[in-house]
């Protein structure tokens, strides 16, 4: 099994094409005002915004996109305009996050994980 893609709601779809478009993702897909999909930059995962008359105000899911060097990419987003609610931070699951929000608040997190993404040092250990 593969995970294919990630969907949020937006209110303003092509608002948050521009969002996204400026945080490095490549867009693929183009259906206005209902839909748009993307392309990550790094690897083929897709990412995709879809048109909702409102957005739950409430928890909901964290999109998580890794950075190779996340201090850079935040301090060059930073500097074109796009608004952070923390800067990195080391966690004590060992990777490096910083948290924004797309324009309808869906909560992004840009990270690092390195080795500890898929091997922390508390990894299940399985079978195969």
């Amino acid at each position: 099994m593969r995970l294919n893609q990630v969907t949020v709601p937006s209110t303003d779809v092509a608002k948050s094409v521009e969002f996204y478009k400026r945080l490095g993702l490549i867009q693929i897909v183009d259906s206005p005002p209902k839909y748009a999909r993307f392309v990550c930059p790094d690897g083929d995962a897709t990412f995709s915004v879809h048109r909702a008359d409102e957005v739950s105000t409430g928890a909901g899911p964290v999109v998580y996109f890794e950075c190779e060097d996340l201090d850079d990419t935040v301090a060059e987003l930073k500097q074109i305009g796009v608004q952070f609610d923390s800067d990195p931070v080391d966690q004590p699951w060992l990777w490096r996050e910083a948290y924004l929000r797309d324009p309808d608040g869906n909560v992004i997190c840009l990270y690092s994980g390195g080795e500890n993404r898929l091997n922390p040092p508390w990894r299940v250990k399985s079978g195969v």
